[in-house]
């Protein structure tokens, strides 16, 4: 039974590493979104097994907000943003896409490195998750650098964010008060990024990082 739990959980955690792989390759806004809905989906299935293999019943709720909160309500909200905008189209990458996939293996690889060695007296489940979390969040960090669209953007941050939940509770889980914290913290960051965004089109007709800087070396 224990080694079954540690293989649920480390497939639960390196889905999350390949859904993130996913993200990276999405070349169309819809449908980054919808494989972010399917990252979350995997955050709380992982998050409700630690629950389960930690005798933590605080982390089923972890697990539900993160369900309903980046699963359902965030990917939802910025479907309606995107629809609103009128930016449903290819996400410019800078680099193109395989470079960029190059790079992810290369972070993952360089995650197992640093981690595992680092965690050596840790826990099984806690070494290996820990390692697969710090894969999420540098992949997370890598789309935020190799996207030029703003809303990609914001998905990239909610990833690596996904990456830090993944690794505090493979850790042997956090308070659940940081998480609620932390989910709130979330949402109204997601509020204002939104209001932003709109702020943003409505001035300079998109939502192209690339076109603001363009507009900044100008006035300059």
């Amino acid at each position: 039974m224990e080694r079954f739990s540690l293989d649920a959980a480390h497939l639960l955690a390196g889905g999350m590493v390949l859904v993130s792989f996913m993200m990276l390759y999405q070349n169309r806004i819809l449908g980054l979104l919808n494989v972010f809905a399917a990252h979350a989906v995997v955050l709380s299935l992982s998050v409700a097994w630690q629950a389960y293999v930690q005798a933590a019943p605080h982390l089923f709720v972890t697990a539900a907000i993160a369900l309903i909160l980046k699963a359902i309500i965030i990917p939802v909200a910025l479907h309606h943003m995107v629809l609103r905008l009128g930016v449903h189209r290819d996400i410019e990458t800078v680099g193109g896409i395989g470079p960029t996939m190059l790079m992810g293996m290369g972070l993952v690889a360089l995650s197992m490195v640093v981690m595992l060695p680092a965690a050596a007296e840790a826990d099984p489940i806690a070494r290996e998750d820990l390692a697969l979390a710090l894969s999420v969040i540098l992949l997370g960090l890598l789309m935020m650098v190799t996207r030029q669209n703003a809303i990609s953007q914001v998905v990239g941050f909610m990833s690596l964010e996904n990456g830090l939940v993944l690794a505090a509770t493979g850790a042997r889980g956090m308070p659940l008060v940081v998480e609620i914290s932390v989910a709130f913290s979330v949402l109204v960051a997601f509020i204002v990024i939104g209001v932003f965004l709109f702020r943003i089109r409505e001035r300079f007709d998109t939502i192209d990082t690339q076109a603001l800087d363009d507009f900044r070396e100008g006035r300059e």
